[in-house]
Parts: structure tokens; sequence; C-alpha cells
């Protein structure tokens, strides 16, 4: 992967994460009939709580990938005290099959790990073979049983990976 698309902590009212927000919603209208309604807040992604990376090259933001604490709540069957939840991982299509997704995956868990995280989940569905993919070749597996708003929904995967002290375990 090019030196400048190392991923760089954003926010997550930036124009160019809420533009590629807007672009990952359509893609789950394309692949499921309607966008992602989990509510997603800006303080949630913020240290020490959360983080939000972007990869960028010269022509600006390629990909974004994020986690937030996920210590419990209404939605939380299978998580655990310490867990990080992962949202909003997504890579332009022209960026695509240039190392972004693992790159801004590597970010993710070397930085929920640092912050003390045990674990990191993510809920994605079968309709997404390419981010399957990339969860199942980085050490994720399945999580029974499933957590978050689409847990009841037979499309829902929910995946889970122990983080070591870098992140990489």
């Amino acid at each position: 992967m090019d030196e400048f698309l190392t991923p760089r902590i954003a926010r997550l009212d930036d124009p160019d994460v809420v533009e590629m927000i807007d672009e990952v919603q359509q893609e789950y209208v394309r692949r499921y009939g309607g966008p992602d309604s989990t509510p997603l807040r800006v303080e949630e992604f913020l240290p020490p709580v959360g983080l939000l990376v972007v990869a960028r090259d010269a022509a600006g933001a390629v990909g974004m990938g994020g986690w937030r604490a996920h210590d419990g709540g209404p939605e939380s069957d299978g998580l655990l005290p310490g867990d990080a939840e992962i949202k909003r991982m997504y890579v332009r299509p022209r960026a695509r099959g240039r190392g972004v997704a693992r790159a801004l995956l590597r970010a993710i868990e070397d930085s929920a790990a640092a912050a003390g995280r045990g674990r990191l989940v993510l809920e994605t569905g079968l309709r997404q073979p390419e981010a399957i993919g990339l969860y199942t070749s980085s050490g994720y597996r399945s999580l029974v049983p499933k957590f978050g708003l689409y847990r009841h929904e037979e499309q829902s995967v929910c995946m889970v990976k122990e983080l070591g002290r870098t992140g990489t375990a």
C-alpha cells in the first residue's frame, strides 16, 4: 500500500467522512434495500471511548473505519464489558484492491487494543461477501448470539476477534 494511504485520525462530522457515510449508505440501499439505521454520535468515536480513521491518497479521502466502546445496553447480546464495535468500514470503489481496508482494519485493531479494549466485534451482512472475506482472513470468527440493531435479521452476520497487546493477536 502507498505510504500516503496511511490511516489518520478523523471525526465523524468531518466533511469527507460525512460524504463517505452517504456513499456507504447508498451501498446498503443497493445491497439490502435500505440504509443502516444504527444511530451514531460524534462523541462515540472520540478517544478514549472510540476512534475514527480515514485513509487518503493524493486525490483525497479513499476509505474510513472506526470503533466505539460497547460495554452493554439493550442490543448487546453476546457482548462483554471492554468490547469495541467496528463501524462504518468503507473503501471507495476507485481505491479498492490497494490494501486500504486492511490498513484501516489494522489501525482500528491497534488503537482499540492500545485503549485497553479486549475484543473487537462487528455486524455485517451476507450481501457483503468482500467484508466477510476481509474479516475472516484477519482472524475474526462468528459471534453467537448476535448483537446490534439487526441481530434478529437472517442476513446479519456478527463477528469477533480477541485483541492482544498490539491488536494483532
